[in-house]
């Protein structure tokens, strides 16, 4: 027990330094796939039949290659047409575009949700559309997006250990050297798992506050 302790006090401080790449990683991919989700979301929803085909096609193609594939492409492909970039930004970058993908479903759904009779009373009084979306539509489809919102952030959050096989230093990845090096695999994923649920459960408490305050209508 001694030295499970005394192994856990030697390894934490390595891990939180991973933790804090597991965090900066997180809040960078949850900024892209919001922005790009949203932008996604509001090109579906224009009706303008070119802008819905690209995000359709764009959201189809991406939500059918695995994340591992993507983070992959964007770090060892894109080199070699000279975009150089690091580990920490093509993870944010590839877990960004996966998400936006999730993040464009959840806000649709915001936006179909809007009843039909005020967007009708805002055309009836020739509201111009981007000053519609700002004033009439955005604001009350936040309510329905929030929910879905904070459940995507935990996933998020668990998926960035996938960005450890292009050798982001995350939590997962430091993880992995020192059970590589020590052989001390149960203390090593013991703490991983810990600090991971650590991270997670203001997160959970988070998305459950929003569903009790917006789930119900």
């Amino acid at each position: 027990m001694q030295d499970i302790i005394a192994n856990a006090q030697a390894f934490l401080p390595i891990l939180l330094q991973g933790a804090k790449i597991t965090i900066g990683l997180t809040v960078c991919a949850l900024i892209l796939s919001t922005l790009l989700g949203l932008l996604l979301a509001i090109m579906r929803y224009s009706r303008i039949t070119t802008l819905v085909w690209i995000s359709i096609t764009f959201i189809n193609v991406i939500r059918g290659i695995p994340i591992l594939v993507q983070l992959f492409y964007i770090y060892f492909v894109l080199p070699q047409f000279g975009i150089d970039i690091t580990a920490f930004q093509a993870g944010a970058i590839g877990l960004g575009i996966a998400y936006s993908c999730y993040m464009a479903e959840n806000f649709r759904a915001g936006l179909e949700a809007i009843d039909s009779g005020q967007i009708e009373a805002a055309q009836s009084i020739a509201m111009p559309w981007s000053l519609m979306m700002r004033r009439v539509v955005l604001p009350q489809a936040i309510r329905t997006v929030l929910p879905p919102y904070g459940n995507t952030m935990i996933m998020l959050l668990k998926d960035t250990s996938q960005a450890s096989v292009i050798t982001v230093a995350d939590i997962t990845f430091q993880g992995k050297l020192i059970a590589t090096s020590t052989f001390e695999n149960t203390t090593v994923y013991s703490l991983v798992a810990l600090l991971y649920l650590c991270l997670s459960v203001p997160l959970i408490i988070l998305a459950s506050t929003l569903e009790r305050r917006f789930g119900k209508r």
